[in-house]
């Protein structure tokens, strides 16, 4: 059973910019699934719609079996939305907040058990929200949108402003709620964090999505790397030419795709020449080499996607 279908959507503005042009996927009930893409690529434009804060300029989307924007009274109280920025009342307090949107809510959790949740329960919640650090309005931005136990959840950068313990925080109740039966839509930089959380994925670039599948599969095109130095008094040459390493200085990188294979050859040429590989290091392609390799194919200019791009 699928909680979010998407058909040719489209979403278009005023002065004729299409920010998404005809998109389709699908999220199964209990998945995690993460869309990304560069600033501009649409995921806003598109997360915006799905939660029914604009109706498509084509296509259709259903959330929960319902359009999200025509028939919202059927879909609003099974959802959650963790926005990039809340809007709080500065001058009220933790607490007072969470009590003021559970109000609000239907079939709200009681405040202490979502404040607890993301480490804002005890003295934290008789702090004012302007007294907060960035990473605490992050936390009551997700407390808020799992007030209502909601079966579908949107969060839209959930760890921005988090250090590395908050953030792995966050992704171990994220997992849970998915263990749940709630079925999480996320937007981040953090290729990390999608890597980590992701059951599937999707890239966006310029309002389409142009590549999707498991973390596994959207990386599986990408060639693994080895590095390693060069041994004091051998000289590039001796190198053998199936590897076809590049050589810079004594820095070594080969790409390839086959690992196994490849490493065992280099090792076996390590043993045979008597040297040590210094700094050795092997590894299969990443989900962040995947995105970029689709971001620079956007502007034909390699690194230019990269300050998008954080790393948890």
């Amino acid at each position: 059973m699928n909680a979010i279908e998407v058909d040719e959507l489209k979403r278009s503005y005023a002065e004729g910019f299409e920010a998404v042009r005809g998109i389709s996927f699908s999220v199964r009930a209990g998945e995690v699934f993460a869309l990304l893409g560069v600033n501009g690529a649409g995921k806003t434009s598109t997360v915006e719609l799905l939660e029914g804060l604009a109706r498509p300029s084509g296509g259709s989307v259903r959330v929960l079996g319902h359009d999200p924007y025509s028939e919202r009274a059927a879909v609003r109280h099974r959802t959650g939305v963790m926005l990039q920025e809340g809007g709080f009342a500065s001058e009220l307090t933790v607490a007072e907040t969470a009590r003021m949107w559970a109000g609000c809510t239907s079939g709200a959790r009681p405040v202490e058990e979502v404040l607890g949740l993301v480490g804002l329960a005890g003295r934290r919640a008789d702090v004012r929200v302007k007294q907060l650090s960035g990473g605490e309005r992050r936390r009551l931005d997700l407390a808020l949108a799992m007030l209502g136990r909601p079966e579908v959840l949107f969060l839209d950068e959930p760890t921005t402003g988090l250090d590395a313990e908050g953030r792995r925080d966050t992704w171990e109740l994220v997992r849970g709620l998915r263990d749940e039966g709630t079925t999480v839509l996320l937007t981040t930089h953090y290729l990390e964090e999608a890597e980590e959380l992701a059951d599937r994925l999707a890239i966006m670039r310029d309002g389409r999505i142009v590549a999707s599948g498991t973390p596994a599969e959207v990386t599986a095109a990408q060639p693994a790397h080895i590095r390693f130095l060069l041994p004091a008094g051998v000289e590039e040459d001796r190198l053998p030419q199936a590897l076809r390493a590049t050589v810079e200085g004594r820095r070594v990188e080969i790409r390839t795709t086959t690992l196994q294979e490849t490493l065992r050859e280099l090792l076996q040429w390590a043993h045979e020449q008597n040297v040590t590989l210094e700094a050795l290091d092997a590894r299969s392609g990443s989900l962040e080499e995947a995105f970029l390799d689709i971001a620079r194919a956007d502007d034909g200019e390699p690194g230019t996607a990269k300050a998008e791009v954080a790393h948890a």
